[in-house]
C-alpha cells in the first residue's frame, strides 16, 4: 500500500478512485466471462476440425498408394494460390477467421489420366484447406487465451488490490480526520473555558 496524505483532498481522490474501480470491475468481469466462453468455443471448433482431418486422412489412406504411383506431379494438383483470412472482433479483440483457399488449376490430360484423379484432387485440396483452417484456429485460441489471461489479471487486481486498498485508505483518512476534528473541538472548548475563567477572574479583581 502506497503512502497517502491524510487530507480532505486525498479523501476525495480515494473516493473517486474507488468509484472508478467499482464501475470498471463489472465490465472486466463481463469481458472475462466472454473470453472464457470464446476460449471454450475455440477449443470445440479445433476439436471438430481435428476430427474432420482424421476422418479425411483415413479416407485418403485407402488410395494413398495410387498417389505414390502418380509421381511428383501430384503436388501440382494441390498447390495453393491464395489463402483469404478475415478478421472478427470479440469483446474488443481481433481474431483471424479462415474464409477460403484458392488453388492453382491442375494441368493433366483427361484421356491419359486415371478417373480417380479428379476425386483425389478434391480430397487433397480439402485436406490442405483443413490444415490451414486448423492453423488459424490455433492462432484464434492463442489470442483468446492470452486476452483471457490479461483480463483475469486485471479482474484480480481490481478485486484483490485496488478496491480493498482504496477502501482501507478511505477508512484510515476518515478516522484521522475524525480524530483531528474531535481534537479541534476539544481544544476549542478548552480555550473557551480558559477565556471565560480569565474573564471572571478579571471581573472579580
Amino acid at each position: 500500500m502506497g503512502k497517502i496524505k491524510f487530507t480532505k483532498g486525498e479523501l476525495k481522490k480515494q473516493r473517486d478512485a474507488l468509484k472508478r474501480f467499482e464501475r470498471y470491475l463489472p465490465i472486466l468481469q463481463l469481458k472475462k466471462q466472454q473470453m472464457q466462453l470464446e476460449v471454450q468455443r475455440s477449443h470445440e471448433r479445433l476439436n471438430l476440425k481435428n476430427q474432420a482431418l482424421d476422418n479425411l486422412k483415413n479416407e485418403i489412406s485407402k488410395w494413398a498408394n495410387l498417389l505414390e504411383e502418380s509421381g511428383d506431379f501430384v503436388s501440382g494438383w494441390i498447390r495453393s494460390k491464395n489463402t483469404i483470412v478475415s478478421s472478427f472482433n470479440i469483446a474488443g479483440v481481433d481474431i483471424p477467421v479462415f474464409e477460403k483457399m484458392e488453388f492453382e488449376n491442375p494441368e493433366y490430360d483427361l484421356f491419359l489420366t486415371p478417373l480417380w484423379v479428379d476425386t483425389a484432387i478434391v480430397k487433397l485440396r480439402k485436406f490442405v484447406m483443413f490444415l490451414e483452417e486448423k492453423n488459424i484456429l490455433n492462432e484464434q485460441l492463442r489470442i483468446l487465451s492470452e486476452e483471457l489471461r490479461i483480463t483475469n489479471q486485471r479482474v484480480n487486481l481490481f478485486e484483490k488490490v485496488k478496491i480493498p486498498e482504496s477502501s482501507e485508505n478511505i477508512r484510515r483518512i476518515r478516522i484521522y480526520l475524525g480524530d483531528q476534528q474531535a481534537g479541534a473541538v476539544g481544544r476549542s472548548k478548552m480555550a473557551k473555558s480558559k477565556i471565560a475563567r480569565m474573564s471572571l477572574e478579571a471581573a472579580l479583581a
